[in-house]
């Protein structure tokens, strides 16, 4: 059945993962089902006055303006709302409740991180997130049970974990000697660039290209400039690798990006966190066929655990090269590691993807036509 969805988000030209993530969900919900329609309401941090034109976009929601975003979002059949710490205004985001207490239509709440320990401010505002949604939609099982253990959800059920998806695309001609390691995102604190960086004396044997690609995040640009990205470069230089590593700042859509990371002989997730239960990147990777070693972040344990991957401990660059190396000098052990990630890729697939939460907003409008009737 034809259904109109409103999304509760960032989105473009706004460059941020939850942009480009409902960007997606958008286009493969309304294709799934002819007749559909999308609609955004655009959540703009209190730096950003970029105007948008034009569909999908109907309304753009300033810190504070909590009652025009819910009207427009009433104006749908589901209502799909992004939380993430940071983008809504208000003490920990707390303009989101504002929103979810006026909305009368179904609600599904998609959760990009859910915190082992929050501050008790975060803790109050996910726990009143939670208690408005008609769904809880998580990206990991341990997400999902950390929400569940931690947080005050009073019915476990409607909690449902839907993975991040992905474009599914199979391994492409690369382009350059070496082989090409890549690390891409936003670039910040955290991402562990750094200790990519010092893997690759220990591999200049193998004549590898570590391409980081991405600008710096937005945020961390407002609030730091490029020190980041300076500190990586004096790191190139101490280390003498100025000759393995490329750093590429472009922006990349979606298709795009699907493309490079197809030209990838291995995907390097460095990342220093060791909360991150979820990871858009990680599961790109993994669509894309690409064999991935990672840091022993939440997401990484839970979807390499079949052989996708190899898992190394946080900031320890011999650990990385180690791995690195065996994944370019065994071409056994790489191919069984693009087999595992064929494996999961067709599940992480936006149709796939788009259509589990198509199946969760019929079950949720259904629900909501008996209760009226």
């Amino acid at each position: 059945m034809a259904r109109t969805y409103g999304f509760l988000s960032t989105y473009a030209p706004t460059q941020c993962g939850l942009a480009t993530f409902t960007a997606a969900l958008l286009t493969h919900l309304v294709a799934a089902t002819p007749g559909s329609e999308g609609r955004v309401v655009r959540v703009l941090p209190a730096a950003d006055r970029s105007p948008v034109t034009g569909t999908p976009v109907v309304h753009q929601m300033t810190p504070g303006a909590v009652e025009a975003a819910a009207d427009e979002l009433n104006r749908c059949d589901v209502a799909v709302v992004q939380h993430e710490y940071g983008i809504y205004g208000g003490v920990d985001g707390d303009d989101v409740l504002g929103v979810l207490a006026r909305l009368r239509v179904p609600v599904i709440v998609v959760l990009h991180t859910v915190l082992s320990a929050p501050t008790p401010g975060q803790r109050r505002v996910l726990d009143e997130v939670v208690a408005h949604a008609d769904t809880v939609v998580t990206m990991s099982e341990e997400a999902a049970r950390r929400l569940r253990t931690g947080y005050a959800v009073e019915r476990p059920d409607d909690v449902v974990v839907i993975p991040h998806g992905a474009l599914t695309v199979g391994p492409a001609a690369r382009t350059g000697a070496g082989p090409m390691i890549l690390t891409w995102g936003l670039m910040g604190r955290g991402k562990g660039v750094e200790w990519g960086i010092s893997a690759m004396h220990a591999l200049r044997d193998l004549k590898p290209r570590y391409v980081v690609a991405g600008p710096t995040h937005p945020n961390v640009l407002a609030q730091e400039g490029e020190t980041y990205r300076r500190n990586l470069r004096n790191r190139i230089a101490t280390f003498g690798v100025a000759d393995l590593v490329e750093f590429d700042p472009t922006y990349r859509e979606a298709g795009a990006l699907a493309e490079l990371v197809s030209q990838a002989d291995v995907v390097l997730l460095p990342y220093d966190s060791t909360e991150q239960s979820t990871s858009g990147v990680l599961v790109e990777a993994l669509a894309a066929r690409r064999p991935v070693v990672a840091t022993e972040f939440p997401h990484a344990v839970e979807l390499l655990a079949d052989g996708a991957g190899l898992l190394v401990p946080h900031r320890n660059p011999s650990a990385i090269a180690s791995a690195l190396r065996l994944v370019l000098t065994e071409p056994h052990l790489a191919a069984r590691m693009t087999a595992k990630a064929a494996r999961l890729a067709p599940d992480l697939g936006w149709p796939a993807v788009a259509n589990r939460y198509r199946a969760v907003a019929e079950r949720l409008s259904a629900a909501r036509v008996v209760v009226t009737t």
